[in-house]
């Protein structure tokens, strides 16, 4: 079974940058499509940005376009989410997630391998 875990969360004040890791193991991570979610406080768990297990497709939220970028390094077996120009209501708990040879896509129920979070905290 595929294992994931996030890292990189922390408090920052708005404008900062901070970078997500998700590190997979217990499979072949160049087969598995990605993606990061977040859960703000009070609400449900939203898609933030996804990339094909090929990379031939990327996809973002609208709210993070042109600040947020995904990536991953198949030799690291890891995910990336480098987000800038961090705003207040970036503020969630941030989810990876993972399934092996998909289309990545922005629906919840798509993925079937997820991490337990970590914690982004904007200030203004």
């Amino acid at each position: 079974q595929v294992h994931l875990l996030e890292s990189g969360g922390g408090l920052v004040q708005a404008g900062d940058s901070l970078r997500l890791s998700c590190a997979v193991s217990g499979g072949t991570f160049g087969t598995y499509t990605m993606a990061w979610f977040r859960r703000a406080p009070g609400k449900e768990r939203t898609f933030v940005a996804g990339i094909n297990w090929d990379v031939r497709r990327i996809l973002y939220a609208d709210s993070v376009k042109g600040r947020f970028t995904i990536s991953k390094d198949n030799s690291k077996s890891t995910m990336y989410l480098q987000m800038n120009s961090l705003k207040p209501e970036d503020t969630a708990v941030y989810y990876c997630a993972a399934e092996r040879f998909s289309v990545v896509d922005m629906r919840e129920r798509s993925y079937t391998n997820w991490g337990q979070g970590t914690q982004v905290t904007v200030s203004s």
